[in-house]
């Protein structure tokens, strides 16, 4: 039987397949561990990071969900400031559930389309 963290490789390389992200509109990456959150911005044609953020930038406590929902909203301004209005979002082979779906809604409500 395969490990969560297997299963999660190859929903990633799977979803990575048909993703792709431009300088117009990045791919929006998330990386979820048992206790942060990460998000990027990413130029697939340039392989460059434009923007990054991470759970620890909010000075905020409470629960996992409530702080991606305000790092999407974080990332949302920092791509507003760039002039990014829409991304394609990769989920990193989650599940769109949770803190994963929270952040994608938080980036949404901050202007982002996806």
């Amino acid at each position: 039987m395969l490990k969560t963290q297997e299963k999660r490789q190859r929903r990633h390389k799977r979803i990575r397949a048909k993703i792709f992200g431009t300088d117009k509109t990045p791919r929006f990456c998330v990386f979820r561990s048992s206790n942060h959150i990460y998000a990027q911005l990413i130029d697939d044609q340039k392989n460059k990071t434009i923007i990054s953020a991470k759970d620890i930038e909010i000075k905020k406590s409470g629960k996992k969900v409530d702080i991606a929902k305000e790092l999407g909203k974080l990332i949302a301004q920092k791509a507003q400031e760039k002039k990014i209005s829409s991304v394609v979002f990769d989920r990193g082979g989650n599940q769109y559930h949770g803190r994963v779906k929270a952040l994608a809604e938080g980036a949404r409500e901050g202007g982002l389309k996806f």
